[in-house]
């Protein structure tokens, strides 16, 4: 880009166009790269040096200091009897004495909805009807004569009932409790023992760990996701497996079906008389009359038809009663590893084991029957690579989340049933139908 020179110049020379030099070359290219940010970025770093080294190098205690004395100008400037308060509080102080405007909207004695109202009748005036039978009552003319007589006995002096007064207590209300509350919640681990709370995490989970602790969690963590990618696999060649005999038992199928229909053909070919060769009219005729199967007759078809009902019935039977007694023995089976489990966590708790569970922190080995019919989160990996270690705090990045630590220990506690985030309810389907107006008419 062409330098533009003031108007005031001290240089005598006379004007002259900007000429530009061809850019095709390597030396060119060399010459006109931009290398002001290299050169910036130099010469910070040699300031850096000759101020004592570069600053990301140097350790914390160099940087840093900390104040431990105070500063004794502090307690001069504020004295202890002045108290000034914020200006955020003086703002949220101020009350005004005129009220505020509602948000409720309120109509007007005006205002309508549009609707025409109803005429009723109304009820603030006597009807013709009950101003004639007033009328008469006025003059004597009584529909029903009512005749006085004198009391027997004075109402005053009956003895008064004493009503008993019932105190309510509240704290003996009887509330229907579940009796699960009074059982001791029984922890997802399928060796029974009490999870604590917070977990308390070994050497290999610190942000600057001993490299022999890091190491031997890395092993561990890669041989977990071998083991994994192994599954996964197998996974992968068993439904391929199954698909391709799927496929081959498909194919298999369909060939006894066209030999199933092969055969139907010659034997309807050879019933008919058209077998292949040369065909003699006797002994052709003869070998079919032989060959034929007889005719049943209805009472044999009904016997046979009688014997099959009878067979599915008695399989029938046998297999609702060994439903039955599956399912007993599998009640009594539930019931035996409850008691077991119980009888297992209470021990453990009484015991107070107080041995140390970091180790379960990811790697717990979950008993079958879980708490709810959704399973268990799986635990994050809290895992750094090597490349990704970080030699100075203030270059860490913190990682993990307490909230979902803290739900996923509830659960594995037995506190919290495993439940599932639904972000979106489901809507009710509604279907717009047009009503045909044209089918109403009457003759």
């Amino acid at each position: 880009m062409p330098v533009i020179k003031p108007l005031s110049s001290d240089s005598n020379d006379a004007p002259s166009q900007y000429k530009q030099t061809s850019r095709k070359g390597k030396k060119a290219w060399r010459k006109n790269v931009d290398v002001t940010d290299v050169q910036k970025g130099l010469e910070e770093l040699n300031e850096e040096i000759i101020q004592g080294g570069v600053i990301r190098e140097r350790d914390s205690a160099d940087l840093f200091a900390i104040d431990i004395e105070g500063d004794s100008q502090i307690s001069k400037k504020y004295p202890k009897h002045a108290k000034k308060t914020l200006k955020a509080d003086e703002i949220l102080n101020r009350r005004s004495a005129v009220p505020a405007v509602p948000m409720r909207k309120r109509f007007g004695d005006n205002t309508t909805n549009g609707l025409v109202p109803v005429k009723r009748q109304r009820s603030d005036w006597v009807t013709h009807k009950n101003l004639a039978r007033l009328q008469r009552i006025a003059d004597g003319q009584h529909e029903t004569t009512i005749q006085v007589n004198d009391a027997t006995f004075d109402l005053w002096d009956a003895p008064q009932e004493v009503e008993p007064e019932t105190k309510l207590d509240h704290t003996k209300l009887h509330v229907k409790v579940p009796k699960t509350m009074k059982q001791m919640p029984i922890s997802l681990v399928a060796s029974g023992k009490a999870v604590p709370a917070v977990q308390k995490p070994s050497g290999g989970y610190s942000y600057n760990p001993v490299f022999t602790d890091y190491e031997e969690r890395l092993a561990q963590e890669s041989e977990k996701a071998v083991e994994a990618e192994k599954k996964r696999l197998a996974a992968e060649e068993a439904a391929q497996l199954k698909q391709d005999a799927a496929a081959k038992s498909a194919a298999e199928a369909e060939a006894a079906e066209e030999r199933a229909n092969m055969s139907e053909w010659e034997e309807d070919s050879e019933w008919e008389g058209f077998q292949s060769g040369v065909e003699d009219a006797g002994s052709s005729s003869a070998a079919a009359a032989a060959k034929r199967p007889k005719r049943k007759t209805q009472v044999q078809r009904n016997r046979i038809k009688r014997r099959r009902e009878d067979e599915q019935l008695a399989k029938h039977k046998a297999a609702i009663k060994a439903r039955r007694l599956q399912e007993a023995r599998i009640r009594e089976l539930a019931a035996e590893l409850d008691a077991k489990e119980q009888a297992r966590a209470l021990a453990l708790l009484n015991a107070g084991d107080s041995e140390s569970e970091g180790e379960l922190r990811g790697t717990e080995k979950l008993r079958r029957r879980q708490l709810g019919k959704y399973k268990l989160p799986e635990h994050d990996l809290e895992l750094v690579l090597p490349d990704e270690l970080q030699e100075s705090l203030r270059l860490l990045r913190p990682e993990g989340n307490l909230l979902q630590d803290r739900y996923r220990s509830m659960v594995v506690r037995g506190k919290v049933e495993t439940r599932r985030h639904i972000p979106f309810h489901r809507q009710a389907r509604t279907k717009a139908t047009e009503k045909w107006t044209h089918k109403d008419f009457i003759l």
